[in-house]
């Protein structure tokens, strides 16, 4: 398989909990490299923007407001098939059902305060990698 890479935040729920070292670490245990990373705070139109594909949804409006509420940890990870590796070390968006070791499992508060974001496919890890970051801030 070929190197690859995807994106994903740590969201607000797990950077007020002070998770991002153990978040990381999960990911870099499990093989994945962090080639950028920085902490910010989304503004209401970068998550509107951002999560525009829900905006028909119910959650949406909710989605955007918990978005906004505190810094997050935005990164680019890289790796032989990063975008399925990330989603297995995230674990189910429902943390009830993610697998034991998994991040949401292990941290996760609920569904909607799930603590990770990723990618679901190389198409769209192309498009959010290119959301926040520049060439030159990815240093692999």
């Amino acid at each position: 398989m070929a190197v690859q890479r995807t994106f994903s935040i740590i969201k607000p729920d797990a950077t007020a909990r002070n998770l991002t070292g153990k978040i990381t670490s999960k990911f870099e245990e499990q093989g994945l490299r962090i080639v950028a990373s920085k902490r910010i705070r989304m503004s209401r139109l970068q998550a509107r923007e951002f999560y525009g594909v829900h905006k028909e949804r119910p959650f949406y409006d909710e989605l955007v407001e918990y978005m906004v509420s505190g810094p997050v940890v935005v990164q680019v990870l890289e790796g032989e098939n990063a975008v399925a590796r990330n989603r297995e070390i995230m674990g189910a968006t429902d943390p009830s059902k993610a697998a034991a070791g998994t991040i949401r499992k292990e941290f996760a508060e609920n569904i909607e305060r799930n603590s990770v974001h990723g990618s679901d496919s190389p198409e769209n890890a192309a498009n959010e990698i290119r959301f926040f970051f520049s060439d030159t801030e990815i240093v692999g």
